[in-house]
């Protein structure tokens, strides 16, 4: 089979190469050379690849029924919504495909809590550098006119500010804008792994400005959620709770699913007819996020993203110390970037040739997003392959 093929729209510039199969942090292709996956198809294998909790429960379930219509009761997603309801102590999920679809019921989920605040044209406060999906909502809600740019006009009811800029907010407060909401991703990882410089104080302040003003707090962790910063989800490392929340991701473990998940107040604001998903909350979908979370707990995966996260970061760390072409190296949990001070797409091919799969974002920004399930003797081979990989690129310029 070619490896590019004209039949399909040219979205994605890919990486000339295709795999054949998976076992746990590695990939093999066709020729059987094997490659670490420390990228997870971006934070989606939470399990990593072919775990066999996983195969079990989806064919199991895919033996027995894969969709049927939300006219009805599904058994399953009732379970993985009392699961997920459980672990954020929040009230109830809207269950969809993708984090985008999750965001676009939270971004109607403001909407309509601003129109229940008397607000005819109610707007959301989001940040620079955000990324909440590709549907033209998200779009207009993102951050980043690299992904916006030629698809304008795009959606209105968007106040952008600077991520980790609490004055900026209090700003827009204090001026008696038309705000229902702020939507913000704890860490923002698109942009480039930025975590906020006093994490929990930044969220907290948050919280207290939404309180003041009868706003909604909408944390995307579609990206940072399901156990990859060493919590379940990234705002707990916290003491407050949102509103609103997104998961997608890394809660199927590479199955699609995207959960909105909603405090008791804002879940009274959804009535039947007012959002709906053809295919959201299906049997086999809800399989595979019970599968995972249960996994997790099982396999103590979260302590395990603390402890590797912190092993691959300080070997990192330590390496890169005086090293005055890394600017910074920035992680909770398995969620790590390494953001050099040049451009450094490049990179990723120089990984590809030492049998390593990353990605680079926001231009120089290497980001980490390997599998929950990595253990220390890979995390250092991890380690090792970065390192040689950055000084190959290094030492080219």
């Amino acid at each position: 089979m070619k490896l590019i093929n004209k039949k399909l729209m040219p979205s994605y510039n890919r990486i000339p190469i295709s795999f054949e199969k998976g076992k746990g942090v590695w990939v093999f292709d066709k020729s059987k050379n094997k490659y670490l996956d420390a990228l997870s198809g971006i934070a989606v294998n939470t399990l990593g690849h072919n775990h066999p909790d996983l195969i079990k429960a989806i064919s199991k379930q895919a033996s027995k029924l894969i969709h049927v219509s939300n006219y009805y009761h599904i058994e399953e997603q009732s379970l993985l919504a009392e699961k997920l309801v459980k672990l954020s102590k929040l009230s109830s999920v809207f269950f969809c495909n993708s984090g985008c679809e999750a965001n676009e019921a939270a971004i109607k989920l403001a909407r309509l809590h601003g129109h229940k605040l008397n607000i005819d044209t109610p707007n959301i406060i989001v940040m620079e550098g955000g990324f909440h999906g590709r549907t033209m909502g998200t779009l207009s809600a993102s951050g980043g006119r690299n992904y916006q740019a030629g698809f304008e006009p795009l959606m209105s009811g968007f106040i952008r500010v600077p991520f980790d800029d609490v004055d900026a907010i209090n700003k827009i407060a204090s001026k008696k804008n038309k705000v229902s909401a702020i939507f913000v991703e704890p860490i923002q990882g698109e942009g480039g792994i930025n975590i906020p410089k006093n994490f929990k104080q930044y969220l907290k302040k948050l919280r207290q400005i939404c309180d003041q003003n009868k706003w909604l707090l909408i944390f995307d962790e579609v990206q940072c959620g399901v156990g990859r910063t060493g919590k379940w989800f990234a705002h707990q490392h916290s003491l407050i709770k949102p509103d609103v929340m997104t998961l997608a991701k890394g809660l199927g473990s590479g199955i699609p699913i995207g959960a909105c998940i909603a405090n008791k107040t804002v879940t009274k604001l959804m009535e039947p007819g007012k959002h709906g998903s053809t295919f959201g909350g299906n049997p086999l979908a809800c399989s595979a996020g019970i599968v995972t979370l249960n996994t997790i707990e099982k396999y103590y995966l979260i302590k395990n993203a603390e402890k590797q996260g912190t092993l691959i970061s300080n070997l990192l760390k330590k390496k890169f110390k005086n090293n005055k072409n890394i600017v910074s190296i920035r992680s909770l949990g398995l969620m790590i970037g390494i953001e050099l001070s040049l451009p450094c797409s490049e990179i990723v091919n120089i990984a590809l040739e030492k049998k390593l799969l990353i990605n680079v974002t926001s231009e120089n920004v290497i980001r980490l997003l390997p599998p929950l399930i990595i253990n220390e003797t890979e995390a250092k081979i991890l380690c090792k392959r970065l390192i040689n990989v950055i000084e190959t690129f290094l030492n080219n310029l």
